[in-house]
């Protein structure tokens, strides 16, 4: 699987598309500043370079009024990081003064693979904004997240083939009171995804992040350890959803989950993309069903087996 759809939506906005240079609607209506998620890329072969789209944009839209940020396409994606990308909107702080969400790097597989996606040290855009609500990122390469203190930030996604390991540990170091939404697609050990469990663990604290109410540990090979460090943490009870999705979960690791800490209070428990037995589905949902838990078991993938042993791989990597 790969990232194939654009955002639709960010920070309940609706993504729109901010018109490139030259593009038949570039002097249309454009709707109102704040009631949209404007995004933004390039094409690398069309002649305009990402500093020229911003600054039409700021010179376009009112940016006092621009509360989300979706950032597209920002040249050769596999060649260039987003360092400048994200000094150009830092540097517009004092214009953006309603900004409130980002998300960096929505690029899908037509455009480049998410594990050549070229980041950066995201946490500048924290710094610049202490207002932001919502941050997300896509792409691992080179990706860095020191530990920071931020009061406002409530959700931040990561979205990678491989988290490296010191974003990893900057987000578990990290003092964030207001965070109630945390997404990590982990990934692999070949794509960059080189934390370890134990990396995991100081986000399972009860007191790491008080106001949290999702997680996603998601998109690995080890997700059955996952799942039996998660089924015994003490952040579960505070958890109105919980995602170990989109890696190889088996049946050892929804043991695991069943024999650990109460789920009945979930809202949701999300394991879609799995390599769960029939069995275990059903154990899973009548466990958990009757009691209004949401299961989703979506995507039940089958072990691919050779002369060198059985395979099970996690949803996206390359």
């Amino acid at each position: 699987m790969t990232v194939n759809a654009h955002l639709e939506e960010l920070h309940c906005l609706p993504a729109y598309d901010f018109p490139r240079r030259g593009e038949p609607d570039e002097q249309s209506t454009l709707p109102e500043p704040e009631s949209v998620a404007w995004r933004l890329a390039v094409d690398p072969d069309g002649g305009e370079s990402f500093e020229e789209c911003w600054k039409r944009f700021l010179e376009t839209v009112d940016p006092a009024g621009v509360r989300a940020l979706v950032i597209g396409q920002w040249g050769e994606a596999g060649d260039e990081d987003c360092a400048p990308v994200i000094e150009l909107v830092t540097a517009a702080r004092d214009r953006l003064t309603g900004l409130v969400a980002v998300f960096l790097g929505d690029l899908v597989a037509r455009e480049t693979e998410i594990s050549w996606i070229q980041q950066a040290d995201v946490t500048p855009l924290l710094e610049a904004f202490p207002a932001l609500e919502e941050l997300g990122v896509r792409g691992g390469d080179g990706l860095a997240f020191p530990a920071v203190r931020h009061e406002r930030l409530r959700t931040l996604a990561f979205e990678s083939g491989g988290l490296p390991a010191q974003v990893v540990r900057g987000v578990a170091a990290s003092e964030l009171p207001a965070l109630r939404w945390l997404e990590m697609w982990l990934g692999v050990p070949e794509y960059g995804g080189d934390w370890t469990v134990e990396d995991i663990a100081p986000l399972l604290e009860a007191d790491r992040f008080p106001e949290l109410r999702h997680l996603g540990l998601q998109n690995t090979e080890v997700q059955d350890e996952l799942a039996a460090r998660v089924a015994k943490a003490p952040v579960v009870p505070r958890l109105t959803s919980l995602s170990l999705s989109m890696g190889t979960l088996t049946d050892t690791g929804a043991e695991a989950l069943l024999e650990g800490r109460s789920l009945t209070h979930l809202q949701l428990l999300d394991l879609h993309h799995h390599y769960l037995s029939d069995a275990m589905t059903t154990r899973l949902r009548a466990a958990l069903e009757p009691h209004g838990v949401e299961v989703d078991l979506d995507e039940q993938e089958e072990p691919e087996e050779d002369s060198e042993g059985i395979w099970r791989y996690a949803a996206v990597t390359e």
